[in-house]
């Protein structure tokens, strides 16, 4: 006997696939349930289903072979129809299962059913956790208890599911977005840069598209990181040297090091905002006349965990003439924002210039860093 169609029957199918549960691989969390619940009650076969409009399907199954059955053949449309355990301690004596050719088929018919409905917290049934048996039976008051607990739980661990799902269909949309804001930012940072006629209109707009590369990176790291605020810091400011080394003049290389550091997001913004206009002074006014020269900026962190950042390069130093006024007023706002920064972060900054070239130093305050490496990419499953 077919079951009736649920009453909310639309409303219940829509949230059914609210949770993208349908068709999913197989999953430890639930095929752990269907293991323990078949221990628990004595029985040969335990499976979850959901109770789709035409079909019923197996999330998790023990000793049953088919992934799914047509709607026709489902005991389970009939348990989704009320909020208890539904027992059929014989399936060849009861109307509703009688002619069902799971129960009179085959070398070992389904002779005994108990299912406890899976119900969402708006109150819809969408499948049930059940135990089948090739003989007549009943469950004890524990074993028909045990059922309905193991039954909210696997309601749990969908809820949980779908909420992580949800979760990163909304980080990949806002992902998405910013992702295009920052890329128009640059183009726009890119027209009028072209379009510039004055030498300090370009630094000044060249100093912007700077901090819009280290943010879009930022961004990029934050988004791949399972802990949202902590990133780590080495493979942030690899990546934007990288794009820092592509605006450098010929004649000067840009080597890095950075040990594995952890940090939260506006350390390693203030970080990399430091290094990018070290680097991108150094690239413009430490090696006139196109001599050879190198950038170095290295990343360390000490025994009490405070950061120690090292930019320095092998330029003309002190030995430098003063700067055109334009050139000087950009050097001077980039070193203030540089000292801002780092006492916006509790850090000691220091610039030192010889002939040799300049050095920045920068130390943090003890415990700024974490432990790494760690990095866990997000995922919904």
């Amino acid at each position: 006997m077919r079951a009736p169609i649920p009453d909310n029957q639309a409303e219940r199918l829509e949230e059914l696939e609210s949770y993208g549960i349908l068709d999913t691989p197989p999953e430890d969390s639930f095929d752990e349930v269907v293991a323990l619940v078949k221990q628990l009650c004595d029985v040969p076969v335990a499976l979850i289903s959901l109770v789709d409009s035409d079909r019923q399907w197996f999330k998790a199954r023990e000793g049953f072979a088919l992934p799914e059955t047509p709607i026709e053949m489902s005991i389970c449309a009939h348990t989704i129809l009320d909020e208890g355990v539904l027992e059929i301690p014989d399936t060849q004596a009861d109307p509703r299962t009688e002619d069902n050719p799971l129960c009179t088929a085959g070398d070992a018919p389904i002779r005994f059913y108990a299912g406890a409905p899976l119900i969402s917290a708006s109150g819809y049934a969408l499948g049930s956790l059940w135990v089948l048996d090739t003989r007549p039976r009943k469950l004890t008051d524990v074993q028909r208890e045990a059922l309905q607990t193991m039954a909210r739980q696997v309601m749990r661990q969908l809820d949980l599911r779908r909420a992580l799902r949800n979760e990163a269909i909304l980080r990949n949309e806002i992902d998405h977005r910013v992702k295009n804001s920052l890329q128009t930012v640059a183009s726009f940072i890119r027209l009028y840069t072209s379009r510039a006629q004055s030498e300090e209109t370009r630094d000044a707009l060249a100093a912007i598209s700077r901090r819009v590369n280290a943010i879009s990176q930022l961004h990029n790291e934050l988004y791949r990181t399972s802990e949202f605020d902590m990133i780590r810091l080495d493979t942030y400011l690899g990546r934007v040297t990288d794009l820092l080394r592509g605006s450098f003049a010929r004649n000067v290389s840009l080597k890095t090091s950075f040990a594995p550091v952890r940090v939260d997001s506006r350390r390693a913004a203030t970080l990399a905002m430091i290094v990018s206009e070290f680097a991108a002074n150094a690239n413009k006014h430490a090696f006139p006349d196109n001599r050879d020269g190198v950038v170095s900026i290295s990343l360390e962190k000490d025994e009490d965990e405070a950061i120690h950042l090292t930019c320095a390069d092998n330029g003309i130093g002190d030995q430098a003439a003063h700067l055109p006024t334009a050139d000087s007023e950009i050097t001077s706002i980039g070193m203030r924002l540089m000292e801002s920064a780092a006492e916006q972060i509790g850090g000691q900054l220091s610039l030192d210039a010889s002939p040799q070239g300049y050095r920045l130093t920068l130390v943090t305050p003890p415990h700024a860093a974490e432990a790494g490496p760690r990095e866990v990419l997000f995922s919904a499953e």
